[in-house]
């Protein structure tokens, strides 16, 4: 498990290369986040040290600190040692989303996948506040842990709730809603079968361009639906509480955006 340090320093930082990175490679593809310090409160430090073992996974590495070795394979089974459905969130903050849900929802399981150590401590602190056992946290970069650690067709719900805007143009290339991203969660989403409907993707969005681009690249995916019809956006999504990320936007003058698609056979 990373073990983060009170203190900022350069070798901490969010996206810094892997210890043993072999020094010719890094990333070559933008990603949609950028380096900060890992800097943890007290309160943060010490439910880290308290709980971080049972909550955060420890997964082998590849060129950088939230990059995921591609030969390992994530078993949800063994993880939480049971049969249940998967919920996996892309972007869980500060865990206000994840852990309602994972208190409302014992009979569920939910992965929390986040880059920033701060918000990994405060989720671990929310979680271990109410001895969840059926949420589990992963500092990696959703887009390598969609394409090789998460195994195919076995995602109930995918949720993607106020990704970074990244508003000025030249920024955009940093999305993470994309052609690519969308290909990829109909991968891990389940399939229908035996007339059950495929996995869910839901998503929400306090930026009225961002909901456009998503709704264009998502309406284009062959593996994907739109459940309300197409272009439609869809009811606010009752099982998200009210974040305060959320209260801002709002109070901004910004309206919400939500989305919801489902796996289908291309």
């Amino acid at each position: 498990m990373p073990e983060p340090t009170p203190a900022p320093t350069t070798d901490r930082s969010t996206d810094s290369p892997a210890p043993d990175a072999p020094a010719r490679r890094y990333r070559t593809q933008p990603v949609s986040f950028v380096r900060r310090s890992g800097r943890l409160g007290a309160r943060q430090q010490r439910a880290w040290d308290a709980h971080g073992d049972r909550y955060v996974l420890d997964v082998p590495r590849d060129v950088a600190r939230t990059s995921v070795d591609p030969s390992f394979v994530l078993d949800a089974g063994e993880l939480f040692g049971r049969s249940a459905r998967l919920v996996v969130e892309i972007g869980s903050g500060q865990g206000e989303a994840v852990v309602a849900a994972a208190e409302a929802d014992r009979e569920t399981d939910f992965l929390a996948v986040e880059v920033y150590t701060p918000g990994l401590a405060q989720t671990v602190l929310r979680a271990a506040q109410r001895d969840l056992t059926n949420l589990r946290l992963v500092q990696a970069n959703a887009a390598e842990l969609l394409a090789t650690t998460l195994p195919a067709s076995t995602v109930d719900e995918l949720w993607v709730f106020f990704p970074d805007p990244w508003h000025k143009s030249r920024h955009h290339k940093r999305r993470l809603v994309t052609a690519s991203f969308a290909e990829l969660a109909a991968r891990v989403l389940r399939a229908p079968a035996d007339g059950s409907p495929g996995g869910t993707l839901r998503l929400a969005t306090d930026w009225a361009e961002y909901a456009d681009q998503m709704v264009d690249v998502l309406e284009a995916a062959p593996g994907l639906r739109n459940a309300h019809g197409p272009r439609a956006v869809a009811p606010r999504f009752d099982g998200r509480v009210l974040t305060g990320f959320e209260r801002k936007g709002t109070a901004a003058g910004r309206s919400i955006t939500d989305l919801e698609y489902v796996r289908v056979r291309p």
